[in-house]
């Protein structure tokens, strides 16, 4: 991620903003150009970025409920934006509380598209492969007739992605960290963690790459329910920390390739808004230096690592000063470097 710039006024602006806190300029986000322009409108629908008049777009038609500050052309059919058109069950925009539910849940899931932008991943909507297509249901919890509660599972099942609504709040998203005893729970980490299974699918299944992922993750083929009922039963293996990113990494390949996946796409979206920042790193006890390179576009993923190591132990010194759990609470090992290095590989299409 990366800061913008108002080309009305100059102001900093950022990615989920709607209007430009200085001179007020309505924003949006073109997907072409991956850039956050100040608008002006045209006519009753339609807008055209400052910095080119002759062009011309569409709010996304979720904008109405201030869910999605995204464009679209308006040559498209569809009404929605790159990351709403994928959408089946969203919450009630009409109540306050669901409302609040979905407007957080989507800013989660633009940050998500944004790196499927930047990496040009696939992402099909249901229309154009309608067994495998990236879906998305965001379901509330429900009263069931007998008075309990049923709480929907965050998940992925071939394409399909299910968010548990009621983790848009943040009370209760921290409580399930703390039951499950998990060092880090967010949003965009379920989406950026579901989103893995699914690339999984789409650029190692369906690519020809199983047996090079397995060559690294481990054998998939073993059974994944089984797996995961014995991860909840024993929890991880005694040395854990020296393979995987996290304990629920170490429950099978798929689990463990999604959690990559996920990890693989804070680092460089995290180190993007660094240089965005002009932050200067210092590696090895070197001389600091600026991050020179857009890490998108870095092709080595070991030299996105060595940023990262200074820039997540400053992040997590500055949470200690503010008496807070450290930010990134965890430890990028040689085998887990590995494991980043070959999904890096992969999402930049160097297998």
């Amino acid at each position: 991620m990366r800061t913008f710039s108002c080309a009305n006024c100059g102001n900093t602006t950022y990615f989920d903003n709607r209007n430009c806190i200085k001179c007020g300029a309505r924003l949006g986000f073109v997907t072409e150009t991956k850039s956050l322009e100040a608008l002006m409108g045209t006519d009753e629908s339609t807008w055209a970025p400052v910095t080119d008049n002759d062009k011309r777009y569409l709010l996304c038609a979720n904008a109405v409920s201030d869910v999605c500050n995204w464009l679209v052309d308006t040559d498209s059919t569809e009404p929605f934006c790159r990351a709403c058109r994928h959408n089946r069950l969203v919450p009630n925009a009409g109540l306050p509380h669901t409302l609040a539910h979905w407007q957080a849940i989507a800013a989660a899931q633009r940050h998500l598209f944004y790196s499927f932008l930047k990496w040009d991943l696939p992402a099909p909507t249901r229309q154009e492969d309608p067994t495998g297509g990236l879906l998305f249901d965001f379901l509330e919890d429900r009263q069931l007739p007998d008075g309990t509660i049923e709480k929907p599972m965050t998940g992925h099942d071939e394409g399909l992605i299910t968010i548990r609504a009621a983790e848009a709040e943040d009370e209760e998203r921290e409580a399930l960290r703390a039951q499950m005893h998990e060092p880090y729970r967010t949003l965009l980490g379920h989406f950026r963690h579901e989103a893995g299974h699914f690339i999984w699918n789409q650029m190692v299944r369906d690519s020809g790459l199983t047996d090079q992922c397995r060559e690294v993750f481990g054998d998939d083929s073993q059974n994944y329910g089984e797996a995961l009922q014995r991860h909840y039963q024993e929890g991880p293996p005694p040395d854990w920390q020296t393979h995987f990113i996290s304990e629920y990494a170490s429950s099978h390949p798929w689990e463990d390739f999604a959690e990559t996946f996920a990890h693989c796409l804070h680092i460089t979206d995290t180190l993007e808004m660094a240089r965005s920042h002009q932050m200067r790193l210092s590696i090895g006890g070197q001389p600091a230096h600026e991050i020179a390179a857009d890490p998108y576009t870095e092709k080595h993923f070991d030299k996105l690592a060595d940023l990262w190591i200074p820039l997540s132990i400053t992040m997590n010194s500055l949470h200690d000063s503010m008496g807070e759990r450290p930010l990134y609470p965890f430890i990028l090992t040689p085998s887990v470097r590995a494991k980043l290095s070959f999904v890096h590989r992969v999402i930049t299409r160097q297998l």
